[in-house]
């Protein structure tokens, strides 16, 4: 079962899961503080209102259609990377703490392979809970 997101935006956000059915985003979201964790739903909303017109530095494309989310939690740079598809779709493919200047390569190549997969896996209509 896919997890959606239900806020007020005109996006709606989709958390990726894996064909056995983890959720990376639900799990990272869920290892935070209660204040951590409403930062984050805070910066989500945001996204969910405002699509890929969230201006930088709040968010920003990387390469490829993968995009980051840019919260700082607790003193920690988290990167949400994540892509737009079917219109009004936002799936956020996985979440990490960022430790270096630029986003790792491995993680925009893990944001791809989670694209490829959820793509392979999803039609619009399944995509979309119908």
């Amino acid at each position: 079962m896919m997890y959606i997101a239900v806020m007020k935006g005109a996006w709606t956000i989709i958390y990726y899961e894996t064909a056995d059915g983890k959720c990376p985003i639900e799990e990272f979201i869920n290892s935070k503080s209660e204040r951590n964790r409403a930062k984050i739903f805070n910066w989500l909303e945001q996204l969910e209102i405002h699509g890929p017109t969230l201006p930088r530095p709040y968010a920003d494309l990387l390469e490829d259609g993968i995009h980051e989310l840019r919260i700082k939690l607790s003193g920690d740079h988290v990167r949400f990377l994540y892509f737009f598809c079917y219109r009004e779709l936002v799936v956020i493919t996985h979440a990490f703490t960022k430790a270096t200047g630029m986003v790792p390569k491995a993680e925009i190549s893990e944001a791809k392979k989670c694209r490829k997969d959820f793509l392979a896996r999803n039609s619009e209509r399944k995509a979309r809970g119908h």
